[in-house]
């Protein structure tokens, strides 16, 4: 073979390394977790060329491309200023580490005189929501991961279509994926509302969009004449009217909001709408709020967007800070390493540590994977709870039955580094009894995990739990 035979393979051969360098460098430079680092630059050199196109087509964060071109163009995702807690007068001292570092990781002011009210299922909180927005006059901000065209979607539709005779400005944000949990999708029925505006949150069905399949928008925002919100995790679906015996039912609560931090959470339904629509916005604000209410709240956004993992630090924070006792209500529990061990310190530490999780999740193998922790966390004595159906979607997270961080955040992979989520951190004794009682309530006829159980399971059991672990970034 004659060296002008060999050069053209010599010459592919030397581009391919010169682009598995290249994206090795990338990685090195953008990949912050080690282990996701290591395993991206083995698949790159393992395997070539389908580890390069993998990692090119799935590995880089566009996400976060993508929303500094629109914030150039539309003044979106602006940073906030630092922010000091100067009076620590309005919050209990025991709480001022807790909050302290919170202004650290998010520097965005508390709000005082807010009202916070807990409402358990679609029973209590549909026909209180639609109402709201029937009543509405100036403006109606609504955004659901899953908003669903069934019996749920409809009551949420008769009363936009109020809203929109009464004058008031509507935009629905849905987000890509979440909208095609029910077919036909919920979106032509909006379409036909006059007035109302629509936006689908990174469409999932182009074909350039593929690579944001799991960049999620799990917020759930509902804003009414600039004052008054419903704000936390629960989507619109008929599973949630759980008195009404639907298939597949689900347990959740979400909370109802007055005050002046309402104009915090329309601020994320702003970059949010920007972003899916790439046209500025700006939502309606009152001349004043009626901050009569005792609770002071702050609104912690997070997302691939920016500097993400601001809801993993506040968790991991307030369990550091906790001195008597932690409850965590959440329906999928996979955390990362650090969170596990937070949990084991706090423990040690002495504070009582509860996790009240469904008896059976809605997501195939998820169960398992989450049992694979559970043997590390009993033998630090954290209690365990698996509550009996409906299937339990509440997110809550209550620390020393006073500081409450509430929202759309699940405790697992997919929420702290996948999708963009909003969380509220709230000072309130009254929110925090509501928010106990909620909690004994759901652990009443729960089922306790014990050591002894696991200990004695057959070593087939555990093998499948901790493969379907493996899964953790998955799920």
């Amino acid at each position: 073979m004659d060296l002008v035979s060999i050069l053209p393979f010599s010459l592919a051969a030397f581009l391919c390394l010169v682009l598995h360098c290249v994206v090795t460098i990338h990685i090195l430079l953008f990949k912050e977790d080690v282990k996701s680092a290591i395993g991206w630059i083995g698949l790159v050199w393992l395997a070539p060329i389908i580890g390069t196109l993998v990692y090119i087509a799935l590995g880089i964060n566009r996400i976060h491309r993508k929303a500094l071109s629109l914030s150039r163009k539309a003044g979106a995702f602006k940073f906030l200023p630092k922010t000091d807690l100067k009076d620590t007068s309005p919050f209990p001292q025991a709480l001022l580490p807790l909050l302290k570092l919170g202004v650290e990781v998010h520097p965005q002011p508390f709000c005082f005189g807010n009202r916070v009210q807990a409402f358990e299922n679609g029973d209590a909180a549909y026909p209180a929501m639609c109402q709201l927005i029937a009543q509405a006059r100036k403006e109606v901000l609504l955004q659901s991961y899953i908003f669903n065209n069934d019996a749920a979607g409809q009551m949420f539709l008769s009363a936009l279509r109020q809203a929109a005779l009464n004058g008031a400005r509507i935009k629905v944000l849905v987000d890509g994926v979440g909208k095609n949990y029910s077919s036909p999708t919920i979106l032509q029925p909006l379409h036909s509302i006059t007035g109302l505006e629509t936006a689908v949150f990174l469409p999932s069905k182009k074909p350039f969009n593929l690579p944001f399949v799991n960049l999620r928008n799990h917020r759930k925002i509902l804003i009414v004449d600039g004052s008054s919100a419903f704000f936390g995790g629960m989507n619109i679906a008929q599973g949630n009217l759980v008195d009404t015996h639907p298939k597949g039912p689900i347990a959740d609560v979400t909370f109802q909001v007055h005050g002046p931090v309402v104009r915090q959470i329309a601020r994320v339904f702003e970059e949010d709408w920007n972003f899916a629509t790439k046209k500025k916005f700006t939502a309606y604000t009152p001349d004043s709020f009626n901050a009569d209410g005792s609770c002071a709240a702050r609104i912690i956004p997070d997302g691939p967007d920016s500097n993400y993992g601001k809801i993993s630090y506040m968790f991991t924070g307030a369990l550091a800070c906790a001195q008597k006792s932690i409850k965590i209500l959440t329906p999928y529990f996979l955390p990362e390493e650090n969170i596990l061990s937070a949990l084991e310190v706090a423990s040690m530490r002495g504070v009582k540590v509860e996790i009240i999780l469904p008896r059976k999740s809605n997501i195939f193998g998820m169960d398992r994977a989450m049992r694979a922790n559970f043997k590390r966390l009993l033998k630090r004595h954290i209690k365990i709870y698996r509550t009996v159906p409906p299937f339990d979607h509440s997110k809550i997270l209550l620390v020393d039955d006073q500081w409450a961080f509430i929202g759309s955040a699940n405790w697992d992979v997919r929420s702290l580094k996948l999708n963009f989520e909003c969380n509220m951190e709230c000072i309130d004794k009254e929110l925090a009894s509501q928010i106990h009682t909620i909690i004994a309530h759901k652990k009443k006829g729960a089922r306790r995990e014990h050591l002894s159980f696991l200990k004695h399971q057959p070593w087939y059991q555990r093998l499948v739990d901790n493969t379907f672990k493996l899964l953790t970034p998955y799920y």
